[in-house]
């Protein structure tokens, strides 16, 4: 049997929001396995999916940049080892001028960012090393998104940990920045439903089949309200499906259709998704816990 780290319950713990003990028992029965544990729990609790976007797991900043015209625009990561770091004006700084170096110079791969030269004539690998000795932190490049449309770009940064760029036609740009903080906010996964992988549906269906089973109804009842639960799950995963969150009466859909536009695409960055970061305190207070509870 696979040995069951406080690491690991505490990341099931953040990915379902449920209990220490529950995670610790569901990575037992499934022999460690992060996913199966997962699925597990979803199933006996009836949790949500997961939202990796909304935890933070490592330091750094987004760096975004727009074009004056609005259609060409860039979002970059850009990671350090703490917080403290990520606040210092050098590295903000490096991260802003790494978003106008990507949209400017049609750079799509963090490889060549770092040979590209910034306006100084110094590369990015230069000035990050240089950066490194100033602060004292490693820090790295991350990844990297460009948008160039026919429409207009709009962005929002929440801080700088979460940034936006979307992409779209019509309406304004106030509609355009409401629908960054919007997506910042909220975290779609994508802009419709016809976007949503087969995958990711069947294994949903699956999961709320299991859920609706436990209510011993009638297999043809069992089906409707499994199609319900998905129905419901495309909404809450899709930026067409959510309620607007400055005004939740309405749907972005029914938004956009007022405004006469449309959303092409969108980026969303958080800084430290899916990276897990170091927390030794945590895992000795979980430890001990779990020899309370034996």
């Amino acid at each position: 049997m696979a040995e069951i780290t406080a690491s690991m319950v505490k990341e099931l713990r953040e990915m379902t929001g449920l209990g220490m003990m529950e995670c610790k028992k569901a990575l037992a029965e499934t022999d460690g396995d992060m996913k199966a544990a997962e699925d597990l729990l979803r199933i006996k609790s009836g949790a949500k999916a997961s939202k990796a976007a909304g935890r933070i797991a490592a330091e750094g900043v987004i760096g975004a940049y727009i074009s004056t015209d609005s259609k060409c625009g860039a979002l970059v990561e850009v990671n350090c080892e703490t917080d403290f770091v990520a606040r210092n004006e050098d590295i903000i700084s490096f991260a802003k001028n790494l978003a106008g170096l990507i949209a400017t110079k049609n750079i799509t791969d963090v490889a060549v960012l770092s040979e590209a030269a910034l306006p100084s004539g110094e590369t990015v690998e230069t000035v990050r090393k240089a950066l490194i000795m100033k602060l004292g932190e490693n820090i790295s490049i991350r990844r990297c998104g460009r948008h160039e449309t026919q429409g207009q770009l709009a962005y929002y940064l929440h801080g700088t940990k979460i940034g936006v760029m979307i992409d779209y036609t019509g309406g304004d740009e106030v509609l355009g920045k409401d629908l960054a903080m919007h997506i910042a906010a909220s975290k779609p996964m994508c802009v419709s439903k016809e976007q949503v992988s087969a995958d990711v549906l069947a294994h949903e269906r699956q999961i709320f089949t299991a859920q609706a089973a436990d209510s011993g109804k009638p297999a043809n009842i069992i089906e409707k309200m499994v199609d319900g639960r998905i129905a419901k799950y495309l909404a809450e995963i899709t930026l067409l499906g959510q309620p607007f969150v400055k005004d939740p009466e309405q749907t972005i859909e029914k938004l956009l259709a007022k405004k006469s536009a449309k959303v092409n695409g969108f980026t969303m960055f958080v800084v430290g998704e899916g990276i897990e970061k170091k927390s030794e305190n945590f895992a000795e207070e979980v430890k001990a816990q779990m020899e309370q509870a034996k």
